[in-house]
């Protein structure tokens, strides 16, 4: 069966309040990868636990760079056993600094029909801004580690992640069920599906 969304972007894009409007208007399930991802970090002896012990040992973008195998292997997971569901990929399952594990994901995601990379802005900066707000104010972080490291800027300039998508989605100024309507409007239902007898959304 050919698989269908993967919405991809950095953290407070609002991927899973999106991914869940999408799939209710199309009767599939959702899948968000934060919640299903410990099982499948498990599988290559990586846990948040084991995370959170790297970070405090060499800091946060080093035991991140460590944890990027184990989000490769969760994505090819997800993507292979949720073939039909709209699936939301947390913060940094797009991004990757070492090629091998950038081609894997790529691999991974070749299948899927729609690669939805969601974005406040079509000005990087502007959307920067725009997800640091939204950080600050849900989750209480602005991204920006001790050492001065921004990880808001290095997923929305990150040119890997939108070449794994086949749509950017720009939401700001946007209810999540003006995006999905949008998102199901102008780039699913107008584009036929790739895949031999799976119907559009």
């Amino acid at each position: 069966m050919c698989a269908w969304m993967v919405l991809i972007g950095p953290a407070a894009t609002g991927k899973s309040t999106l991914g869940e409007a999408v799939a209710a208007a199309t009767g599939r399930r959702f899948v968000d990868v934060d919640a299903l991802g410990a099982a499948y970090y498990a599988e290559v002896g990586w846990s948040m636990d084991r995370l959170r012990e790297r970070i405090r040992a060499v800091g946060r973008v080093a035991a991140e760079r460590e944890w990027e195998p184990a989000r490769a292997h969760a994505v090819e997971r997800v993507v292979a056993e949720h073939p039909d569901a709209v699936i939301a990929f947390g913060a940094g399952h797009g991004q990757y600094t070492r090629p091998d594990l950038r081609e894997r994901v790529r691999e991974a995601l070749r299948p899927v029909e729609h690669v939805v990379l969601v974005v406040p802005s079509p000005d990087p900066d502007q959307s920067v801004r725009v997800l640091r707000e939204r950080s600050i104010a849900t989750k209480g972080t602005d991204w920006i580690t001790g050492d001065g490291h921004d990880f808001l800027h290095e997923w929305v300039h990150d040119a890997g992640t939108r070449e794994l998508a086949t749509t950017v989605l720009h939401t700001e100024g946007e209810s999540p069920a003006e995006s999905a309507g949008r998102l199901l409007d102008e780039v699913i239902r107008i584009r036929p599906s790739p895949c031999p007898g799976t119907p559009p959304g």
